[in-house]
């Protein structure tokens, strides 16, 4: 099965950081005895991608039968091996999982035996109880009963705002060669900006950093000192070394025993040392893990070596697990006659690479799909939904799934020249951009002018130039709708109608045209300065 494994770092060449806090262990035999090597194997933001391949420096990496094999065959290197992930590992699924309400992606962590997981932003996208089926076990209409997860998952912050009660445990403590290691989970404080308001009913994410404290102090008052914290909270590390982000606030924020730190949420590269804690995120949709080598002290309990690389789950001299394989092509088997339908072509590939204006061709053809469905004069669609390309020739049912995979119903609202101004300008918000595809409109905004003050020259496609105070019919995603991704003056619109759901208006957009499609960057959206 095996070949060679050729370890390297998505995008960035490998890069390994190693913090020593004691002398390297004495090479007397009793001295030995007395440390003990733990690896710890993470992933984050999975997002169900089983059976996804993608390009990383134009060589094939990804999938679940490939993560499979690099996980198994480092496991082996190390009897003292815990496997993590720092959630999203569900949510913006593709078919294969998706439509099987992802307990495929459940089924995979735990015939890998995972050890411990903690929920991300997009564990909400069904609501609270179906967060719980996937992690408990449970019946659900579409697949009928399920097992859940045979690990557990930890979340320090996340609250029932009634009762104050936790809805997960803030942390688990695994026993690894007779010695104590904790693990605390917490979520982005960011999860109520990008998740729709209807699934966080009764929810309340408070402040990681005094979560993860108050968590840390309780394991210190267990004997715990080899603490590790699994956060969906980004960051990145750039070709020199250095760190930065929301991560390193936790670094820099959290008590000195915590040791290591895995990230999510920012589909990043990060591997540093900060404040003494090594931090390490590997990217996404499994085409990279993070492998965490630490040296505890039986003597102290405590972390006095770690170091760690990221690496990439290339393809090549590497086959793909057989019995995960086997698994997979059983999933696809079932969604086979629904997915691989034709429903359109494509002369070229269509995707949602931004010009330097803030166009994609993949964010024209949805805001389009949008506009048409819902008879609007204009269309505003999140660039966090579009979460696939497309690739030349025919276009089939599931590509499209891939790429609007939420089912967000689509809603009709009137929203004032001013009110669509302001949404523009609610692009650029603080350390964030967030470019909206849009249909029906075109502006121009200026590099050089505050948040706030940037977009200009907003007009309809018929040249019309907006006027503040003058009613204009407005299609967007629930979500967006909603004020989502920070885009709060959404909630100003009157008269709301809803439609069908964002995916199906694309199919039956695409379906409609006669014409293969011939994807455009026509200037919506101009950038000056």
């Amino acid at each position: 099965m095996w070949k060679k494994i050729i370890p390297a770092v998505a995008v960035l060449s490998t890069i390994t950081f190693s913090t020593v806090f004691a002398a390297p262990p004495s090479q007397n035999p009793a001295e030995q005895n007395r440390y003990i090597d733990v690896q710890m194997l993470g992933i984050n933001d999975f997002h169900g991608q089983l059976d996804t391949v993608k390009k990383i420096n134009n060589k094939e990496a990804g999938g679940a039968d490939y993560l499979a094999t690099y996980l198994k065959e480092h496991k082996k290197q190390n009897p003292n091996t815990l496997l993590v992930h720092a959630g999203d590992i569900v949510g913006a699924s593709p078919p294969v999982s998706a439509l099987l309400q992802d307990e495929p992606t459940i089924e995979f962590l735990n015939d890998l035996k995972f050890d411990v997981g903690t929920i991300g932003n997009h564990e909400f996208d069904e609501g609270i109880d179906e967060m719980k089926r996937l992690i408990y076990g449970g019946y659900h209409e579409k697949t009928g009963n399920f097992k859940g997860a045979n690990f557990p998952y930890v979340a320090a912050n996340f609250y029932n705002k009634s009762t104050g009660r936790l809805f997960l445990p803030p942390f688990t403590i695994k026993m690894v060669d007779g010695v104590p290691v904790g693990f605390i989970g917490v979520v982005t404080t960011d999860t109520p900006n990008v998740v729709m308001p209807t699934m966080l009913k009764n929810v309340q994410i408070t402040d990681e950093v005094e979560a993860i404290n108050k968590s840390t102090q309780q394991l210190k008052r267990l004997g715990v000192k080899s603490i590790i914290v699994l956060a969906h909270v980004g960051g990145t590390t750039d070709e020199s070394g250095i760190t930065n982000g929301d991560l390193t606030r936790i670094a820099n924020e959290t008590d000195s025993e915590v040791d290591v730190i895995f990230g999510g949420h920012s589909h990043t590269y990060v591997n540093g040392t900060v404040n003494n804690k090594l931090i390490v995120q590997a990217n996404s949709y499994g085409t990279a893990f993070s492998d965490v080598d630490v040296t505890i002290d039986r003597k102290t309990k405590d972390i006095v070596k770690k170091k760690a690389e990221v690496v990439t789950t290339y393809h090549e001299g590497v086959e793909p697990d057989k019995q995960v394989k086997k698994k997979l092509d059983q999933y696809k088997e079932k969604i086979a006659p629904l997915v691989n339908e034709v429903v359109g072509k494509s002369t070229a590939p269509i995707d949602r690479k931004q010009n330097d204006a803030g166009e994609s061709t993949l964010g024209n053809l949805v805001a389009d799909a949008q506009r048409q469905t819902m008879q609007t004069q204009i269309a505003l669609m999140n660039p966090g939904g579009i979460r696939n390309d497309l690739d030349a020739g025919d276009i089939t049912w599931g590509e499209l799934y891939g790429i609007q995979p939420f089912g967000n119903q689509l809603i009709k609202v009137d929203l004032t020249g001013q009110d669509i101004g302001d949404i523009l300008n609610q692009q650029w918000q603080k350390g964030t951009t967030r470019m909206l595809q849009i249909s029906g409109i075109q502006y121009t905004w200026d590099a050089n002018k505050p948040n706030g003050e940037k977009v200009t020259n907003i007009r309809l496609t018929n040249g019309e130039e907006l006027s503040p105070s003058t009613t204009y019919s407005v299609v967007a995603n629930a979500f967006l709708a909603s004020g989502g991704d920070g885009f709060v003056s959404f909630k100003n619109g009157k008269n709301a109608e809803t439609g069908p759901n964002d995916f199906e208006a694309l199919v039956d957009y695409v379906k409609q045209l006669k014409e293969p499609i011939q994807p455009v960057i026509d200037g919506r959206i101009q950038k000056v300065n």
